[in-house]
């Protein structure tokens, strides 16, 4: 800037200056084109003439409007601001704010100590505000002495915030965010929610911003506009009103965003400009998948139709090895719009025709998968079917029926929406039932399929070569026991949930003959890795639905309880460490806490934090060892003379496999000391001798988990010096 220009300027902010009050917006936009070295001086010159006038209200609507510039000529500094607005009012409040937002503090920017300040003036008595936490509230009061912000939420009232925590969690509530027109319209909210779902879903958007179905799911559970239990019939007519709007883009995935546009895109050349300037694949899916909805793909010119298969192409190669599940949804799209024409056309876009498309599909990945496997885990469900379309969509009927059979050799490595998806489309294949014939007639059959079949048996219960119903029952009741991981332990809760359903049971047990029924009833009584109670509740239920299979109820012995003992010593020592735990640990945490709390605020204090997390591990700790005290009785063994079986309070003599000779002793459940040969009652070397005699045999494990069998050489009483080991009560420090 020459030197004219910077005199102009300079007459121009003494004439300003003049003027009262200030021309503060004059003023903002004269500093903002002054020069670097000028910003500092005419800032402190403004702030000057507000202190003179105790115009606090427009310095700091000035410096807010500057900040920028001031940052960057790094003049004045935050110190010299803040105790210019300090001597601008005499107002307590005001005075607590200016000190708390940190002006003066050089490791803050600026910029956040204004946004800070700004935010705490806007909390003035009955200011509408909004916390993620706890939603909509009312400020109540505002204490300039313990620098508080109180605050009245409808679900917490007389909640107390710090300044800087204000600063952090609250906001000021705009006049039409959903929440807000809750509190002074509750009616309207409760129309829209029952009349029109989708204008509602569009008020939590412009109020939350762009969110997941799952996130819109718990915040209309969390503020009580609707309940999760009828959530689903709420979204459904919510999202059939959303897909008419132009405005709103709802994803294939729950996962990802539903977007609210300003405005409805209206697909002309703009559009295309725009749409062939597009470098990331899924938006260019997005895109193309929303112009098809709305019929815009159906009277394409050759032009326009280039450029969406070109975009598709690009989309589709850059997905190529990337993500296989976005491959193959780009290429069924290309599939759909009929675009193998334009690419084959094009020497450099014929790499994206759909045969090669399907040919990358069918390869296989290192680890022997096919690539349409591993895409399928991660499609979107309703996709799958797409899927099995494109695979089996051939040239000639030879090739057709070569896909079918490929499919068809891998249905055991099928995910359950794959899988459910192929059997749907080739039901009445003769093929298709061999195949899931012969894989149900293995001992191990896939459990995807075994649910399947089991949850949908009306619609295959016509073919004619699966095995008998009771053999697919038997997989069910196998596949519901034990642990299990990934897609198997879905399936698990699939079957578990099938057998919990009374309708389900009912027509299941009518379709069976009367013996088929009884080694149903009695595999699964027998199976012991359910829930009890569920496990109960289904007997009960088979035994209503035919009461002839009460006959073949197992009745359940009483299994004796056995007592829980342990040595004097070691019940004295656990007793020691009790005592220390609540004479000493407890009450120096609790000094600790309370120590913690004369640092004041307590939502932001450290260590008040870590020692009421201490307290809490101590109180657990205290609570477990007052059970096991109360629960396990101290002996001295004396009783147990001569044993000629394995006991607890008994030595034992052993041989290995291999001809070596050890000794063990077998105490209580807290006893060990392998010095002395010392074992607990509940080791798995000692229960696996418990009750032996000499002679016996028993599984030996090594360090190694190998296992081998060793004998019972002979057993005897405790020596002298094990029962004075015994009786000792060592002192705890």
């Amino acid at each position: 800037m020459d030197k004219k220009s910077v005199e102009d300027l300079e007459a121009q902010f003494a004439e300003l200056m003049k003027k009262s009050p200030l021309a503060v917006d004059e003023l903002v936009g004269l500093v903002r084109s002054a020069p670097a070295g000028k910003v500092g001086g005419w800032v402190a010159s403004v702030l000057a003439s507000c202190e003179e006038a105790g115009d606090f209200t427009n310095a700091f609507l000035f410096i807010q409007a500057t900040q920028d510039v001031i940052a960057e000529a790094k003049a004045p500094s935050g110190a010299v601001i803040r105790a210019s607005l300090r001597k601008m009012t005499k107002d307590r409040l005001l005075i607590s704010f200016v000190d708390a937002v940190g002006l003066d503090n050089p490791a803050r920017p600026l910029r956040e100590s204004v946004g800070r300040l700004g935010r705490l003036l806007s909390f003035e008595k009955g200011a509408r505000v909004l916390s993620q936490a706890w939603g909509l509230g009312t400020v109540r009061d505002v204490d300039y002495f313990y620098r508080r912000v109180t605050v009245d939420f409808t679900t917490r009232r007389g909640h107390q915030f710090t300044y800087d925590a204000a600063c952090e969690t609250l906001v000021l509530a705009p006049e039409g965010h959903i929440l807000v027109t809750q509190a002074a319209d509750p009616a309207r909210v409760e129309s829209l929610l029952k009349d029109k779902p989708g204008e509602f879903v569009r008020e939590m958007l412009k109020s939350f911003g762009d969110m997941p179905v799952t996130r819109l799911e718990e915040l209309c559970a969390q503020y009580g506009f609707v309940k999760t239990a009828n959530w689903k019939k709420f979204w459904e007519g919510a999202r059939g009103e959303l897909r008419k709007d132009k405005c709103v883009e709802i994803p294939t995935r729950r996962a990802e965003p539903i977007h609210l546009k300003q405005k409805a895109e209206d697909y002309g050349d703009d559009w295309f400009t725009m749409f062939s300037r597009m470098k990331e694949p899924k938006s260019i899916l997005s895109s193309v998948r929303e112009f098809e909805a709305l019929g815009r793909t159906k009277n394409l010119d050759a032009d326009h139709r280039l450029k969406i298969a070109e975009r598709l192409a690009f989309a589709l190669k850059a997905m190529r090895g990337v993500d296989d599940a976005l491959f193959a949804r780009i290429a069924f799209c290309i599939s759909d719009l009929g675009l193998d024409e334009v690419l084959a056309a094009n020497e450099k876009l014929a790499f994206a025709c759909s045969a090669k498309s399907r040919a990358y599909l069918w390869d296989k990945l290192l680890s022997g998968e096919s690539r349409y496997l591993k895409a399928a885990r991660t499609l979107p469900a309703r996709e799958a079917g797409a899927l099995v379309k494109f695979l089996t969509k051939a040239e000639t009927e030879e090739a057709a029926a070569e896909a079918k059979a490929k499919l068809f050799a891998e249905l055991p490595q099928m995910c359950f929406a794959l899988l459910a998806e192929t059997l749907d489309a080739f039901k009445q294949d003769a093929a298709c039932e061999a195949a899931c014939a012969d894989l149900l007639k293995t001992p191990s059959a896939p459990a995807t399929l075994v649910t399947l079949i089991l949850g949908r048996y009306d619609s295959f219960k016509h073919w004619t070569k699966l095995p008998h119903l009771v053999v697919i029952l038997t997989h069910a009741i196998a596949l519901g026991e034990g642990r299990q991981g990934g897609e198997t332990l879905r399936m698990q809760n699939m079957i578990r949930r099938l057998f919990a359903d009374q309708k389900w049971l009912d027509e299941i047990l009518d379709q069976l003959q009367p013996a088929d029924q009884a080694l149903f009833f009695e595999r699964f009584q027998a199976s012991i890795a359910w829930d009890p109670s569920t496990h109960h509740m289904i007997v009960i239920r088979m035994t209503k639905k035919v009461p002839d299979l009460a006959n073949r109820l197992v009745k359940k012995t009483e299994i004796k309880k056995i007592e829980r003992i342990t040595s004097l010593r070691s019940y004295a020592e656990r007793q020691a460490a009790y005592e220390k735990l609540v004479k000493v640990e407890i009450p120096a945490n609790t000094k600790r806490i309370e120590f913690a709390k004369s640092y004041g605020d307590l939502s932001e204090n450290a260590e008040y934090q870590y020692a009421k997390d201490e307290q809490r591990a101590l109180m657990q700790k205290e609570a477990l060892l007052q059970k096991d005290l109360n629960s396990v009785k101290a002996v001295d063994f004396a009783d147990v003379v001569a044993p000629t079986s394995v006991v607890p309070g008994s030595m034992v003599t052993i041989l290995t496999a291999s001809g070596e000779e050890r000794v063990y002793t077998v105490l209580g459940e807290w006893d060990n000391d392998l010095d002395r040969g010392i074992i607990s009652c509940q080791t798995k070397l000692a229960l696996n001798m418990l009750g032996k005699k000499s002679g016996d045999t028993f599984e030996l494990a090594d360090a190694e988990g190998n296992v081998s069998t060793a004998t019972i050489k002979s057993v005897g009483e405790l020596t002298a010096e094990l029962r004075n080991w015994v009786k000792e009560t060592p002192a705890i420090a």
